[in-house]
């Protein structure tokens, strides 16, 4: 069952592909064991459905009686001498070489097959194959091996052009999405895709070139140019961003990191005729170029609602030393570990925190610094909500830190187990945390003095439903405590949406 989309077939059948002009492809060596690759652009055959070939007269002569089967599984050294491509049109030999080459390593069929699945899996991650088979026979060449084996790949590329519609939840909020997307622009995986997206909170569109590193798809490149206007009713403001950006994504060891450079013109206006006049003060142009590292270790078995694992997430951005008049070192990080219990529970920790760091004379801008509140985070406060305010608008802060202790279990009696049962879980939770501006001249014991004050925390339970890997909603009962005074509170029943909980 591990191996569903690899098929074998019966040893003695011959090709059924019909012949076709191929280009071939030169392997790098291993042990003088590799044979020669064929990439056939020919339309690629079903699966399923009766065998191409001569009449059953032959039949008996290629029957393979279990017993011998069985030991050609179990006993038998194999040779993969040839890959076979059906199918392939734009994409590049290199490309497709290196995501296939440790199928010629294999020593066994149960290996053959297992790598088969793996080259398989690879191939589909490129996002430039609708659709990717595997075949593995015997090779009937003349220079057979008698323990010889061909695979064969058959592949179908996605259009050059392509379309997709689809909606995405946020954070509390969510959105209708349109893209044109050129796949494997230059045969080797690029991307070029344009994207329009309308939600209720923000409204963006963007141009986005992609180019992995062949035979490292981890490692990429990427270049953005975007229009982003944003909404944001807690505080009474309105913010419009074009910029562009370039980033390059690598792996190092466990580890996946993130450089990005970004140049944005930024736009702040007031959404209402009532917005407090520090928004007012906030209002105007502002030019930000900065340099940003993100590193992330993550083995959790599910992003959305893990039973097991690790996240640990740390940034760093660093504004005005490449151009702007916004100049700042910002430093946050999250951390999430997840326990499995017995009874089918999972206890989950989580911990928030961050710090920004004005440079010069200048204060921070309202569009960087760091909210808490609301019911992704602590729960029981509303949206953004927590912290520093002027007449009901809320103004962020420049440190903060945010903790949980999550407890999820079953459904009581366990309906729909098995089923669409099994999306619930009952949830248990405990939230606190604090966000306020710091006076850096005081030094490091102030400050977590001063973060340690006041308090906000909540408890309560609720219900959990996840949307396969795309989100995740939360409906809670939530007791809000440690209010301080400008804080506005949901006591009661919450709801929640969105990808990244605390």
């Amino acid at each position: 069952a591990e191996f569903s989309e690899v098929s074998w077939r019966r040893p003695g059948l011959v090709d059924c592909f019909p012949p076709g002009s191929s280009r071939r492809l030169q392997p790098k060596k291993d042990s003088g064991k590799m044979g020669t690759v064929h990439a056939r652009s020919l339309d690629p055959l079903p699966m399923d459905g009766p065998d191409f070939g001569s009449a059953s007269d032959d039949i008996d002569l290629v029957e393979v009686e279990p017993q011998k089967k069985q030991e050609i599984l179990e006993n038998k050294d194999v040779v993969v001498q040839r890959v076979h491509f059906e199918g392939l049109g734009r994409t590049k030999d290199d490309l497709v070489m290196y995501e296939i080459s440790d199928v010629f390593k294999a020593k066994n069929l149960i290996d053959v097959m297992r790598k088969a699945h793996e080259a398989r899996e690879k191939l589909l991650r490129l996002g430039i194959f609708r659709q990717v088979e595997v075949l593995v026979d015997t090779c009937q060449d003349d220079d057979a091996l008698p323990n010889g084996l061909d695979v064969t790949f058959e592949v179908t590329e996605l259009r050059r052009l392509t379309g997709s519609y689809n909606t995405m939840v946020g954070n509390n909020e969510g959105s209708m999405v349109l893209g044109l997307k050129l796949p494997n622009l230059f045969g080797r995986a690029e991307k070029t895709t344009f994207q329009f997206s309308y939600g209720t909170k923000e409204t963006s569109y963007g141009l986005s070139f992609f180019k992995p590193q062949v035979g490292n798809f981890e490692r990429n490149f990427c270049f953005n140019m975007y229009k982003v206007t944003g909404q944001f009713p807690w505080s009474s403001l309105r913010e419009t961003d074009r910029g562009i950006s370039a980033e390059m994504n690598f792996p190092i060891w466990k580890t996946s990191h993130t450089l990005k450079w970004e140049g944005v013109w930024r736009e702040l206006g007031c959404l209402a005729r009532t917005a407090s006049f520090a928004i007012r003060e906030e209002s105007g142009h502002s030019l930000k170029s900065s340099l940003s590292h993100s590193m992330m270790i993550d083995s959790r078995n599910s992003t959305i609602l893990p039973k097991r694992g690790v996240l640990l997430k740390i940034n760093q951005e660093l504004a005005g030393y490449t151009g702007g008049d916004v100049s700042f070192l910002k430093e946050d990080f999250e951390l999430q570990i997840n326990k499995r219990l017995s009874w089918d529970s999972v206890l989950s920790t989580s911990l928030w925190g961050g710090m920004l760091l004005p440079i010069g004379d200048q204060p921070s801008s309202i569009a960087d610094r760091f909210y808490l509140g609301g019911p992704t985070s602590v729960r029981g406060f509303s949206m953004y909500s927590i912290g520093p305010q002027s007449e009901g608008d809320y103004l962020g802060g420049e440190a903060y830190w945010a903790g949980g202790i999550h407890l999820y279990t079953p459904l009581p009696f366990r309906p729909g187990r098995g089923g669409f049962g099994d999306l619930f879980r009952t949830h248990f939770f405990l939230n606190a945390g604090n966000l306020c501006n710091l006076n850096y001249g005081e030094g490091p014991k102030a400050h977590i003095r001063r973060l340690a004050e006041c308090i906000r925390w909540s408890y309560g339970a609720g219900i959990v439903l996840r949307l396969g890997n795309i989100a995740r909603l939360e409906l809670n009962y939530c007791i809000p405590m440690g209010v301080q005074s400008g804080d506005r509170i949901c006591d009661g029943v919450q709801f929640g949406a969105g990808i990244r909980f605390l």
